[in-house]
């Protein structure tokens, strides 16, 4: 379960934390600061919940207009798709609107492996180099190819996981 808390603009107010929208919007229209004033401006800061939701909160940013969604799509996307939206949002520059965006809407290519040089193995091994028999195979200079694969690609760990990607 992620947990959040809506630290409130006002000094003379506290915050609250929630786990889920119904809390959020029940504490949301009844929160007052010292004078009796209803509060109504909040800064939203992930607490608590695994590492690739707060990655992924961190990329997208977290504010009182998307908290809803934010809840909503933490629970819904899988670890796959919020590694691409991490690397679409945080490393990429993509604009992202949670409300109608998708993660598959972004043109970004990425392979779970942990370095280029793995990726030069994978791609020689897929024959995106042609066909190559195993007996040649073993005579390339992987590292040559894997800083060739680094003019295009470039390599992050999301949630202790390694990715190589490129942004098209």
């Amino acid at each position: 379960m992620t947990t959040f808390y809506a630290q409130s603009y006002s000094f003379c107010a506290g915050g609250f934390y929630f786990e889920d929208a119904e809390t959020y919007e029940a504490k949301i229209g009844s929160t007052y600061d010292d004078y009796g004033e209803l509060i109504e401006e909040f800064e939203i800061q992930f607490i608590d919940g695994d590492r690739i939701d707060c990655e992924l909160c961190k990329a997208i940013g977290l504010y009182q207009s998307n908290i809803l969604a934010i809840i909503e799509k933490l629970d819904e996307w899988n670890d796959d798709e919020k590694a691409i939206l991490i690397i679409a949002v945080g490393e990429c520059g993509y604009d992202f609107d949670i409300e109608i965006a998708s993660p598959h809407d972004f043109d970004v290519d990425f392979y779970e492996v942990d370095n280029l040089k793995e990726l030069a193995y994978q791609f020689v091994k897929d024959g995106l180099f042609g066909d190559i028999p195993d007996n040649i195979s073993h005579y390339l200079d992987y590292d040559a190819i894997a800083r060739h694969l680094g003019m295009d690609y470039s390599e992050l760990t999301i949630n202790g996981k390694g990715y190589v990607y490129t942004c098209r």
